[in-house]
This record gives C-alpha cells, sequence and structure tokens, in this order.
C-alpha cells in the first residue's frame, strides 16, 4: 500500500553580493518528513555569479542554515536564514554575520527599523500627499487621512510573531507612508537573524499589495522629512549591571576614535540623514548624551533612574544598514573600551 511522504517547503534566505547594499536573495527547497530542527536543515548552493558573489567560471557559493522559523503563510513552511560561504567552507566577504563576536550571547539587540511603503506608479511613498504637508501629523496617526498602509503593517505583525520572531512593537512614522517595527534578542547574531527575516517577510507581503519597500535613508531626498533609520539599542552584562555612570562614559567615548568605521557600516546615503537635523547628530560628528536625540549615542532615561544599569542606543544606522555588520562594530568597539 502505497504511504503518503509529508514534504516541507523550507524557503532557504541569504543576502547577495550587491553594493552599497545588500538585497535578500531566497530559494524553496523540498525535504520529506522534515522535522522542523535546524540540524536537520541540508547545506544547500547557488549560483554566485547571478548575484555579484563569485565569477562565472566557478561560480558556486554555498549557503549554511544558521535559523529556522515556521512559515505561517505557507503550508508545510519554513524559513531558513542562511551565511554564505565559499566553495571551500570559508565566509565570503559579503558575509556580515560570521564577523560577530559574540559567541556567549552576551550582548542583547533591539533594533528599529524604519522603512516607506512605497507606490512604483507613483515612485512616492503610500499616501504622500502632492503638497509640502508639514511632517508630524502622520506620527502614531489613526485615520485614514493620515494613515496609510495599516493593513500591510498589522499583517506583518502577525506573520512575524506566528514565525516566531520577537517583535516588541509597531507604529506609524513621522512621514506619510512610513512605518516602524522593533525586534529584540539576546544574542547579536540572532537579533541580525530576526532582523533580516521580518524584513523578508514584510517585502513579501508587499509584493501581494503592488508595492515595494523603500530602506533608503533619506529616499525623498533633501526635504524638511524626517528620514529613516534602524536605532541600535544595545547591552551587555557591564551596562546592565555596572551601575557606573563613569563606566558607561568610557563606554561611550570608545565610540569616538572609530566614527569612520562605524560610519562605514551604518548604511549607503547615510550622509543624507545624518545632518545635524530632524533629531540627528552630523555624519562627522561624535556626541552622547542622557535623552539627547540630536546626539549620535542617547543614554537612555531609564537607564540613569535605574542607577545606571540598563543599555545605550546608537542613533546613526540607516534603514538600509546589515544588522549582523552594525552589531559586529559595536559589539567589538564596546570589549575594546578602556
Amino acid at each position: 500500500m502505497y504511504k503518503r511522504q509529508s514534504k516541507s517547503k523550507l524557503e532557504y534566505i541569504w543576502l547577495d553580493g550587491y553594493k552599497p547594499t545588500a538585497s535578500l536573495r531566497s530559494k524553496t527547497k523540498i525535504i520529506e518528513n522534515f522535522d522542523g530542527k535546524l540540524e536537520s536543515c541540508p547545506m544547500w548552493a547557488f549560483d554566485g555569479s547571478s548575484t555579484r558573489q563569485a565569477e562565472g567560471g566557478s561560480s558556486d557559493c554555498l549557503l549554511k542554515p544558521v535559523s529556522i522559523y515556521k512559515d505561517p503563510e505557507r503550508k508545510n513552511g519554513f524559513l531558513i536564514m542562511n551565511e554564505v560561504l565559499n566553495a571551500d567552507g570559508s565566509p565570503h566577504e559579503s558575509n556580515g554575520r560570521a564577523t560577530i563576536d559574540d559567541d556567549d550571547d552576551d550582548f542583547w539587540f533591539g533594533f528599529e527599523q524604519e522603512y516607506f511603503l512605497w507606490d512604483p506608479e507613483t515612485d512616492l511613498p503610500l499616501g504622500f500627499p502632492k503638497d509640502q504637508t508639514p511632517q508630524g501629523q502622520f506620527y502614531c496617526s489613526v485615520g485614514g487621512a493620515n494613515t496609510f498602509g495599516r493593513e500591510i503593517m498589522d499583517r506583518h505583525l502577525d506573520v512575524c510573531l506566528d514565525a516566531g520572531i520577537n517583535v516588541e512593537g509597531t507604529n506609524a512614522e513621522v512621514a506619510a507612508g512610513q512605518w516602524e517595527f522593533q525586534t529584540f534578542a539576546k544574542g547579536a547574531q540572532q537579533a541580525g537573524d530576526e532582523m533580516w527575516v521580518a524584513r523578508y517577510l514584510l517585502e513579501r507581503i508587499a509584493e501581494d499589495y503592488g508595492l515595494a519597500i523603500e530602506y533608503h535613508p533619506k529616499p525623498l531626498g533633501a526635504t524638511d522629512w524626517n528620514g529613516s533609520g534602524m536605532h541600535a539599542n544595545f547591552s551587555n552584562t557591564t551596562l546592565r549591571t555596572c551601575g557606573s555612570k563613569e563606566t558607561y562614559e568610557k563606554i561611550c567615548e570608545s565610540f569616538r576614535p572609530v566614527v569612520n568605521e562605524c560610519i562605514e557600516v551604518y548604511g549607503a546615503y547615510n550622509d543624507q540623514r545624518l545632518t545635524g537635523d530632524h533629531e540627528t547628530q552630523s555624519i562627522t560628528e561624535f556626541s552622547y548624551g542622557v535623552s539627547d536625540r540630536g546626539a549620535s549615542i542617547r543614554i537612555p532615561i531609564m537607564t540613569v533612574e535605574s542607577g545606571w544599569k540598563g543599555w545605550l542606543e546608537d542613533r546613526r544606522p540607516a534603514s538600509n544598514a546589515d544588522p549582523y555588520k552594525v552589531a559586529a562594530i559595536i559589539v567589538k568597539t564596546v570589549k575594546g573600551a578602556k
């Protein structure tokens, strides 16, 4: 008697080699009798010559599964985040995840991802006004006059939560068609995994509405509108427990000599956003302060009120930054604080 085999759809997700900003890629692998465990996901390969990650004469790149999530919108579906390896098994140069030095998951990250719902027909954000309506009325707005795309945001939130991604909140942002969601994870690599898979789900959902997701930090150019960022909230055991203003200042100061190194991985076109206006510090300057949203690094008031036990917020990463690379430089800098 024929016994029907259970077949699962494993969507392998990775980052390509496009510069200055990598894009998501994915393809589906069918596996019989899959048990849903990461260790049961086989290595796979792809044509790196089509993603700017290899030459045509030696084009194979490897996909190494690193995290797995249930895919709520596909029957028997799973989402598999991958690192990209060279054919010899070494990390590919585009592999930011492999550069994170946080094997013990001591670093916790909360990313605040801003983005625009973009209408390809108008080449403007969804609902963008024809005149230069002052920004602000759209922030956390309610009602059809100021809120555009809530159905997409709500669906994305539900799908992320059902997948097991730790989304901690969402809100409409200051510009029309601009939204934000926040994720949090204990462990820098997991934080990057969850943000990239959340971005993947957002991109896929937007397809159903004929929209694109715009991560450019200043897609409307030099207008009097806020750009889009990906603020990075971070802590380690020291920041969570030290109870010392001096320790916090020492860690903040450790970022001063590596401004250029940070900006290099904080997203392309960030100079258009970090101007010193619209709650930003100039891209060439560095500052920190309590509750200061115009600083490079903000010390949250809750940290101070908790006796200097808490976290810091780096406000410089752009919305198109790679969270793996952002986490890697923050971990490196904090560990090197003296």
